[in-house]
């Protein structure tokens, strides 16, 4: 497997696609480099040769790379992700282009690989909390300045890139740093934030009772509509009429 890893690093390939291609994690590509090559999976093997378009590993050193190959090794490697991702039929990616078709197949197999190896409840914990986060992210605006943080506080995203409202963005992005600078530098302790905590836990649950109130509020138009309309329940063929009589009622309460 070395010149199959002098290769992938003179083309400049992703390690994690190539791992993807092979439907291994990371770890496991790194233990096949080294190996020998017909100690692996026959499946991988075949996977392996397919990719770089040769009959056997001998053909593998005669391998030169340049721009030309690297783009073609590139752009097949794509091509057959992709092919692998509609295979699997993950989800129904219809209307998206082929980056954003790649994105989101990275995006689920990094998932995916982060349940499998993880034998706790940790990761699948963490996976719920990041549905929530995605479920509230287009009505909440500073859950997309807190995922841009994190890019640039890994070093992968600039710093002074700003794809969202600018303003805002780098307010919020200084007050996390200042936060984020407190609590890794042993400034914050379980006693000191105490109170800030039962302030947080407070503000929760008012908004708990906000959305029962709301939602109770709601089921007191509904049923007063029904009533008015003359009907016990709401079905397919009086809904519209029952969703007017709703907000004409809400409207009187104006």
């Amino acid at each position: 497997m070395k010149e199959v890893e002098r290769i992938i690093n003179e083309c400049g390939v992703s390690k994690v696609r190539v791992a993807k291609y092979l439907g291994v994690s990371r770890q496991m590509l790194y233990n096949y480099f080294a190996m020998n090559f017909n100690d692996m999976p026959k499946e991988k093997t075949n996977k392996i040769l397919k990719l770089f378009s040769v009959t056997g590993e001998g053909e593998l050193e005669t391998i030169v790379v340049d721009d030309d190959y690297a783009h073609h090794l590139d752009e097949k490697l794509s091509d057959e992700i992709m092919d692998l991702s509609n295979k699997e039929n993950i989800s129904n990616l219809t209307g998206l282009n082929k980056k954003e078709q790649e994105l989101l197949t990275d995006i689920f197999n990094l998932l995916k690989e982060s349940l499998v190896e993880d034998k706790s409840n940790e990761s699948y914990d963490t996976l719920r909390y990041l549905y929530h986060y995605l479920q509230a992210m287009e009505s909440v605006k500073e859950l997309k300045y807190m995922l841009a943080y994190m890019s640039k506080s890994l070093g992968v995203t600039n710093p002074l890139e700003f794809v969202f409202n600018e303003d805002e963005q780098y307010c919020f992005e200084g007050i996390i740093f200042s936060a984020m600078t407190l609590y890794t530098n042993g400034g914050a302790s379980k006693s000191k934030v105490s109170e800030s905590h039962k302030r947080f836990e407070q503000e929760i649950s008012i908004k708990k009772e906000e959305t029962l109130s709301r939602t109770q509020e709601l089921n007191t138009f509904k049923n007063q509509a029904l009533n008015e309309l003359g009907y016990s329940s709401i079905n397919e063929t009086n809904a519209k009429e029952v969703f007017e009589k709703i907000a004409e009622i809400m409207s009187r309460k104006v």
